[in-house]
């Protein structure tokens, strides 16, 4: 009786796992063990490469004191900036709390770079859904369109490749910044690894060397060895409450890269003349330095999900992006399920198997920045950390979910468990029912 009560089968039927599902579960992972060693491999990489950083930038207690007000002669934050440009092998870093997600910390890049007269350019087709207003894609007070910085877009080739020729006539004397997005966004096309993003930097570096190329890193850090910066990027950008913060930062962004670049970001961030000298860290120090210092091996946990994601619903006969053999560039997991009802059972599903708010109902509502209403499940620590284990959709064709994030592998199971035990409690038909 005291081995049941504290078997793990046992511990999921509690949590409300089926055997039938869970014994599909563990099948597919069973599946999956060699891969996950070599996620494990990459994990301890990146772990030893930030704490080559933190030991090089000599990071002591001293560097998690609070400051206020201006937050002038901040140790602990020009430290944190050191440690950020080492571990991404770039000339400096912007690291702060006042940057409050990965769509400002962007629209602060693009800002501080582009000035009236000059182009943008993505070479990757339309940018996630936020950023349409920041550009002026979608009109809206203070795009950059309404400051005379124009946009233009080349999309990528029907089988995801880069249109070189497209870029070729699209780059001309007033193209100053090229933006490259790295993840998917709301889209189902593959992911740009970095080797990809290298090769399309090179080339669009021969066209105009002086163009400015930045790449929103957002969901890609520490999934490879090397990063959008090892390659030629100017800049890459991120958010903190996505994979770099660990899990422990609860709100801030990065931006690191040329010297030059991030002191004119800077100079957005808080004005002209005052640039990186002001901007108190009220405290967060600490969690930003142990948030990066995590960061490795919690990606590797969200990894892990996303391709346990990606396996159980492929096997079920979803279209999955990426698919489960594909190799990994980022932690988003998309799965086109074909109607609005599976994509809600589905965000309910990992909804229910969160440590906080897990008896909320997510229901479709109508997100600030985006064109349709968004189903969205987060039962996280921090409000919005895509870290932890979340999904979000858009309710419109093809009716995809998205999934990434979990601080573990084990919370990334049980909510990928959760969203299948969802969609067949709700008897909604499974594409290739004879396999489950």
């Amino acid at each position: 009786m005291e081995n049941e009560k504290m078997s793990l089968e046992n511990m999921y039927r509690e949590l409300g796992i089926s055997q039938k599902v869970l014994n599909f579960g563990l099948k597919i992972e069973e599946e999956l063990k060699e891969r996950f060693a070599s996620i494990d491999e990459t994990a301890e990489y990146n772990q030893m490469k930030v704490i080559k950083a933190m030991q090089k930038a000599r990071v002591s207690d001293i560097h998690f004191a609070a400051t206020t007000g201006y937050g002038y002669n901040d140790l602990g934050r020009d430290v944190l900036e050191e440690v950020y440009a080492r571990t991404f092998h770039g000339e400096a870093a912007l690291v702060r709390p006042q940057l409050m997600s990965g769509t400002h910390a962007l629209h602060v890049a693009l800002s501080g770079n582009l000035r009236p007269g000059d182009e943008l350019l993505s070479p990757v087709g339309k940018p996630y859904d936020t950023l349409e207003e920041v550009i002026g894609i979608r009109d809206s007070a203070g795009s950059l369109k309404e400051y005379g910085i124009e946009y233009r877009q080349v999309d990528l080739l029907s089988e995801g490749s880069f249109d070189y020729e497209g870029i070729k006539q699209a780059v001309n004397e007033r193209t100053k910044l090229v933006t490259i997005q790295r993840s998917k966004g709301y889209a189902t096309r593959p992911t740009l690894s970095v080797r990809q993003i290298g090769e399309l930097i090179s080339f669009v570096k021969t066209l105009k060397p002086d163009v400015i190329c930045m790449v929103d890193n957002c969901y890609g850090e520490f999934v490879e060895r090397i990063e959008p910066t090892d390659v030629g990027a100017d800049m890459i950008v991120g958010s903190l409450i996505k994979n770099p913060g660990g899990g422990l930062a609860p709100i801030g962004g990065y931006l690191v890269g040329r010297k030059d670049c991030i002191e004119r970001a800077s100079y957005r961030l808080s004005a002209p003349g005052l640039g990186k000298e002001v901007g108190a860290s009220l405290g967060l120090n600490q969690s930003f330095f142990q948030g990066l210092f995590l960061a490795p091996t919690v990606v590797a946990g969200a990894l892990k999900g996303a391709i346990f994601a990606a396996n159980v619903y492929e096997h079920l006969g979803y279209p999955v992006v990426p698919d489960g053999k594909e190799a990994r560039h980022d932690i988003i997991q998309a799965v086109t399920l074909g109607s609005p009802e599976a994509v809600i059972a589905f965000c309910q599903g990992i909804q229910a198997a969160a440590p906080v708010d897990s008896f909320v109902t997510p229901e479709p509502w109508d997100m600030p920045g985006y064109d349709a209403p968004v189903v969205m499940a987060a039962g996280a620590f921090v409000q919005g950390s895509s870290i932890e284990l979340s999904a979000d959709a858009p309710i419109k064709e093809p009716y995809a979910v998205f999934f990434q994030g979990g601080l573990t592998w084990y919370h990334a199971k049980l909510g990928i468990l959760m969203s299948l035990q969802k969609l067949t409690d709700k008897g909604i038909s499974l594409p290739n029912v004879n396999f489950f």
